[in-house]
């Protein structure tokens, strides 16, 4: 199955939550409620210091996919 680089989700036991899933490498979620970023990796010493380098980036890309969806909800 092939799946999109982001997913948006919710959850009604965080009722003010937004969740958003990185489905490629580094999987992430986020939580934009509070930015709090829960890695579904485990690193290697080499991993970790391109994820450093790299995660603002990624949690960039994420919020930029949230803004865009939610432009596309309010067009409609």
């Amino acid at each position: 199955m092939a799946l999109p680089k982001f997913i948006l989700g919710d959850n009604t036991d965080f009722p003010n939550a937004t969740f958003i899933v990185h489905t490629e490498f580094p999987r992430f979620i986020i939580n934009l409620e509070n930015d709090e970023v829960e890695w579904l990796e485990e690193f290697d010493k080499e991993d970790q210091k391109e994820l450093e380098a790299e995660a603002e980036n990624y949690i960039k890309a994420a919020n930029d996919f949230y803004d865009r969806e939610v432009a596309r909800y309010e067009d409609e």
